[in-house]
């Protein structure tokens, strides 16, 4: 594999202040409908769904994600979002708080429902997943983790796009090429799917 970094993002140009506004994020959330043919697994990806939690501290909407246990079968010790495979008769929607409740302890149920991103498939565990954004009534203090997850933390959405956070990688394949975006924080590197949700969460809410 060849790959270059790439030495811009894709908000260069666009106004950015609607990402410190919980309104603009419900406004652009309610818009947004994927496409449902993007929604359906294709045959032999294991339908998933996560939970994509937003709450308002300092006056700044944030979003919550975890660290997968480095003693899991799959993407061990990356970032990700609660969730994981939907139980059979199962909706993605309540595959995702349920295993937000067995992963982190926290009864999303009750929270708002703010709407669907485009789904995404990984490759290593051809899962295909469905995140859904929920807004918290207030930020989470407690969590109780089980054996997934080892540890819980958040980030405001202004932080995702700072210079010195963002990064895009152009991957270089013998079949295929990518843009692989990546955000740096200061302890933990999110990359991947729960990645990619990140951008498209904040393209649609800086979409005019």
């Amino acid at each position: 594999m060849e790959w270059r970094a790439l030495h811009y993002a894709p908000w260069d140009r666009l106004d950015t202040r609607s990402l410190s506004d919980i309104n603009a994020v419900r406004h652009a959330l309610a818009r947004f409908q994927p496409d449902p043919i993007l929604q359906v697994p294709s045959a032999g990806a294991y339908p998933s769904a996560v939970l994509v939690p937003i709450f308002v501290a300092n006056d700044a909407p944030h979003v919550l994600l975890t660290r997968r246990s480095a003693t899991l079968s799959t993407h061990q010790g990356q970032i990700a979002f609660p969730g994981g495979r939907l139980e059979p008769g199962e909706t993605s929607l309540r595959a995702a708080l349920r295993e937000t409740h067995e992963e982190i302890g926290i009864d999303a149920g009750g929270a708002a429902l703010l709407g669907e991103l485009t789904a995404h498939c990984t490759i290593s565990s051809t899962s295909h997943i469905v995140p859904h954004v929920v807004l918290l009534s207030e930020a989470p203090h407690e969590f109780v983790m089980n054996v997934e997850v080892d540890r819980v933390f958040s980030v405001a959405l202004t932080e995702l796009i700072r210079p010195d956070t963002f990064a895009q990688e152009h991957w270089v394949f013998a079949d295929r090429e990518v843009v692989v975006p990546m955000f740096y924080l200061d302890d933990e590197t999110v990359w991947g799917a729960t990645a990619r949700m990140l951008q498209d969460l904040i393209l649609l809410v800086l979409a005019k």
